[in-house]
């Protein structure tokens, strides 16, 4: 026997799809039109922004008010110009800047861009506090590690998003800032006290919520304090008793991708943890990137079932989807702004405000320029970053530190200054000893284009922060070192 048709619109409404490709198949409009609460755009979906403005146009003809969510941060994590990087900093910068006024316009900047395409949902900003070093997931996308900083910062991005007519989803509660693993291919452990939680993680998520945050993500992470043996998105004392009973959020809890091992591993499968999800106070369950029909379709049965036996109460399903209606409903209400032709500048003049220098940019007639390689996050994929695209007529190549010598490069630079740029220098294979060795013979600066962490190698003439690696950052870093086009 088919699942009842109205159970099935009412699990299919708690549910975010997605689809491949830059065209929406007919299968991904058919079932918003049976009550699909929405999809979530990723970079294969985006070719050029007349085709996005088709898409999403496509996907309301099956439901006027879907949502249609996408990750754009700005800064490393970027879909729109997943192409050639965003031509905004991310928070790292933002926060380095310290200008909050700033950060506000930022992102009311990306919301007009995202309006003006049909887009209603932005899943962003991260507002974790980015206290390890070594987090491989967070880093350049937090607005700092100072709690008081990052909540000022945090509720400036919800307010410009949401002054654009985009919802903000405020993310990862209650913090992804102190983890070292990534969520993406495990579940990490936060295990620090409830008081050091409240002090140093949670902040920033009572800022956006006082901002009027429309949604906000839940983090596939384990907080023993919290949790138990539980990743937060399945935890009821996170979402409900800390979320909606202390800090009062009244919007849509979305969930962070269940398909991320951190999820599904945890729950046995993707429709598992949608039930698990639900059952813990998460209203719209965004179920990933790689999703077909056949998984939509096994997952609202999986909730259909567990309405069945007993794991889920009828009344919990439809608060959840009545909520996810209600964030369609606001979107729709909002309207959206255009983007301005200031906006297309913006981005870039707040990269240049984040460069830091520290030592002297000298002597860099010509120089070696050397991309250290670096592999990308699932978060951030595979957009391309560094000087490459701003150089003038500097040569460039790029190495994998590990397997590169410091006598290879100083015979490739000859007599001229070496110029090595890279992202998390501090943790990179390789990367510390080449560039200390190649630093004691030979002039070097440094671009580091990843989280600043105190590392500084010894003996290099300068070392340039930029504090992230987007299409503006390389820019910004390229002109202060006097090598842009």
């Amino acid at each position: 026997m088919g699942l009842d048709p109205g159970l099935r619109r009412l699990a299919l409404g708690t549910l975010l799809g997605a689809y491949p490709g830059p065209v929406p198949p007919d299968w991904a409009v058919d079932l918003l039109a049976d009550g699909l609460a929405g999809h979530t755009l990723f970079g294969t979906n985006v070719h050029d922004p007349a085709q996005v403005a088709a898409s999403t146009a496509a996907l309301r003809a099956g439901r006027s008010d879907a949502l249609i969510a996408i990750d754009e941060e700005g800064g490393d994590v970027t879909r729109l110009a997943h192409a050639t990087g965003s031509p905004y900093p991310g928070n790292a910068a933002l926060g380095a800047i310290g200008d909050v006024a700033l950060t506000r316009r930022v992102y009311q900047s990306i919301g007009a861009e995202l309006a003006a395409l049909g887009i209603t949902v932005n899943l962003a900003p991260t507002v974790d506090v980015n206290t390890a070093d070594d987090n491989p997931v967070i880093g350049t996308r937090s607005f700092g590690a100072d709690p008081v900083r990052v909540a000022a910062h945090s509720a400036a991005a919800v307010a410009g998003l949401q002054a654009a007519g985009v919802a903000a989803c405020a993310k990862h509660f209650p913090g992804h800032g102190a983890t070292v693993t990534d969520s993406h291919h495990e579940l990490p452990t936060v295990d620090a006290p409830l008081d050091l939680l409240r002090q140093r993680d949670l902040p920033p998520f009572a800022a956006v919520v006082a901002a009027g945050a429309r949604a906000v993500m839940t983090a596939h992470i384990r907080v023993p304090a919290l949790t138990g043996a539980d990743p937060a998105t399945f935890s009821r004392a996170v979402l409900v008793d800390l979320l909606r009973t202390e800090y009062g959020f009244t919007g849509t809890v979305i969930t962070d991708a269940l398909e991320m091992k951190g999820a599904a591993v945890a729950a046995g499968g993707v429709g598992p943890a949608a039930v698990r999800a639900l059952s813990a106070g998460a209203d719209l369950l965004c179920i990933g990137a790689k999703v077909d029909a056949e998984l939509v379709e096994r997952v609202a049965a999986e909730i259909v079932d567990a309405l069945a036996d007993g794991r889920l109460a009828r009344a919990r399903v439809e608060e959840a989807a009545g909520r996810a209606a209600d964030l369609a409903a606001w979107t729709r209400a909002a309207g959206g702004s255009s983007p301005t032709a200031e906006d297309t500048e913006l981005g870039y003049a707040a990269a240049r405000r984040a460069v830091r220098v520290d030592g002297l940019l000298t002597d860099l007639d010509q120089p070696l320029v050397v991309q250290l390689h670096t592999e990308s996050t699932i978060a951030e994929g595979r957009v391309p970053w560094g000087l490459g695209p701003h150089l003038d007529g500097v040569p460039e190549i790029r190495v994998i530190a590990a397997e590169t010598t410091p006598a290879t490069l100083r015979g490739l630079a000859g007599d001229r200054p070496i110029v090595l740029v890279g992202r998390h220098l501090h943790r990179l294979p390789g990367g510390p000893e080449l560039i200390t060795d190649l630093a004691s013979q030979h002039p070097v600066t440094v671009v580091e284009m990843g989280w600043p962490a105190q590392w500084r190698p010894a003996g290099v003439r300068a070392f340039v922060t930029t504090y992230g690696a987007s299409h503006a950052n390389g820019r910004a870093a390229a002109e202060a070192l006097g090598l842009a086009g």
